[in-house]
């Protein structure tokens, strides 16, 4: 009993953690979808100004994806400074993250983790090298 508050506070920051996880998830489909959907339409027409969009979309994509990225880091670290510091009396359920902004967990430096520039940065090969092979055609 004496650790209720903590618990809950603690469940409803990793909430917050898996919805910016979330996020992140379906940010990455919805790349590959729409570059897929844009080759497509590319080929269907035999186009490749529709192709083009890519080189739009992906960064688009890639900055909004670190975006969460950064988010859900200063709420994990937000969750492992309650969890470790924080006494039962001394939560206030405050769900304000944004001090924990340090240089390590900026949206900059989240869009190219190691997470997300492996990601968008092969996407993006693949399209410049499938628009080289088109172009050569």
């Amino acid at each position: 009993m004496k650790m209720e508050n903590k618990l809950k506070y603690l469940e409803f920051l990793q909430n917050v953690i898996t919805r910016m996880n979330s996020n992140s998830f379906l940010i990455k489909g919805w790349t590959i979808t729409l570059v897929s959907a844009l080759f497509a339409l590319a080929a269907k027409d035999a186009n490749p100004k529709f192709a083009m969009i890519s080189y739009i979309v992906i960064p688009i994509f890639w900055m909004l994806d670190g975006y969460y990225l950064s988010i859900e880091r200063q709420y994990r670290a937000l969750y492992c400074r309650v969890a470790l510091v924080k006494k039962d009396e001394d939560i206030d359920f405050c769900m304000n993250a944004s001090g924990y902004n340090t240089e390590d967990r900026t949206w900059v430096r989240a869009s190219f983790s190691e997470t997300l520039l492996p990601f968008y940065g092969v996407l993006l090969f693949v399209v410049v090298v499938v628009m080289l092979f088109v172009s050569n055609k």
